[in-house]
């Protein structure tokens, strides 16, 4: 996680510096349950043709826990970049969790005021587990707090991650009651409408908002986004993708200049997120796939070096 974390914020930089091609993802939408299907490209290539490029499929299909199957899936394609061969295939959904992770870590270590402690995340799931295992990396957290509407999930959560981390997770009745006075807040929930209030969020706390990835769905009421200093990963996904973002645009209770920048341009000096410690700040990631492609290539190379992995020969 920590070498992650340190390839995310290259893979950020470059990505808000202009030298990654990458477009908004093409999203289509599937059946008569309209599961997602994502198809994300990306090429980071410098000019002598050296770099990473490849593509993530991601796919939601909410009905597959009844079925024993994750509801999120995804495959990582890498290519050579000079030559665009086909150079590896990976299974995307840890790397996914992982990268997404990272990335908010790199959001709290340059937004989070610097004596942040307490960590509340709302949500139970594999992205709760991942935010807690790389957040402890970037602030000295020394109590979490956990909701989400399964108190079986939650508890078994608080229990697990307690002896693995070495740091106490308390099971909270209630999302307010979890997020009250926190200083880092993760929202990772499949929850399609808010699941904070305005007033259950203290002055100086950082938000991660990593769920809600449709232009429907929001983590978040309008009022919390608008009083927050609001940066994204990237600004032209945001706006379109971000129900977080384009709901309270479309009843204009925040215009599109409320969004600050992009994580990649505060690495790069060019926006400042948090100018005081009572400010809110909240990061929305929707993920890039220039994420994806890094994090699979750092995968990739640490798989050569152990000798792990499968060769395979393709053939027509």
């Amino acid at each position: 996680m920590p070498d992650l974390i340190v390839a995310m914020v290259d893979a950020l930089g470059d990505f808000s510096a202009g030298r990654v091609i990458q477009p908004v993802r093409n999203v289509l939408e599937v059946g008569p349950t309209r599961a997602y299907f994502g198809v994300m490209p990306a090429a980071a290539v410098d000019e002598e043709g050296r770099g990473t490029m490849g593509a993530k499929l991601v796919t939601v299909y909410s009905g597959n826990h009844a079925r024993g199957l994750p509801s999120h899936l995804a495959t990582i394609i890498l290519l050579d970049a000079e030559t665009g061969a086909l150079t590896a295939l990976l299974d995307g959904r840890y790397i996914t969790e992982a990268r997404t992770a990272a990335v908010s870590a790199v959001s709290v270590d340059r937004m989070a005021r610097t004596d942040a402690r307490v960590l509340a995340i709302i949500g139970s799931g594999v992205q709760a587990r991942s935010h807690l295992e790389a957040i402890r990396h970037v602030r000295a957290i020394d109590a979490v707090r956990v909701w989400s509407p399964n108190a079986d999930h939650r508890a078994r959560f608080a229990k697990e991650m307690t002896a693995e981390c070495g740091i106490p997770v308390w099971s909270a009745d209630d999302a307010a009651s979890a997020v009250r006075d926190a200083d880092i807040v993760v929202l990772a929930t499949a929850s399609p409408t808010p699941v904070v209030a305005r007033d259950d969020i203290a002055a100086g706390t950082h938000i991660c908002a990593v769920g809600a990835c449709r232009p429907t769905q929001r983590e978040m009421p309008g009022e919390l986004v608008a009083a927050a200093r609001l940066v994204v990963d990237s600004r032209a996904a945001a706006v379109v993708e971000a129900g977080d973002i384009v709901l309270p645009m479309a009843d204009g209770t925040i215009p599109e200049r409320h969004v600050l920048g992009e994580l990649g341009e505060v690495l790069l000096g060019r926006c400042h997120a948090r100018l005081h410690a009572d400010d809110i700040t909240i990061f929305k990631s929707l993920g890039l796939a220039v994420e994806d492609v890094v994090a699979a290539r750092l995968a990739v190379e640490r798989a050569e070096a152990a000798g792990l992995g499968q060769r395979i020969t393709l053939q027509a």
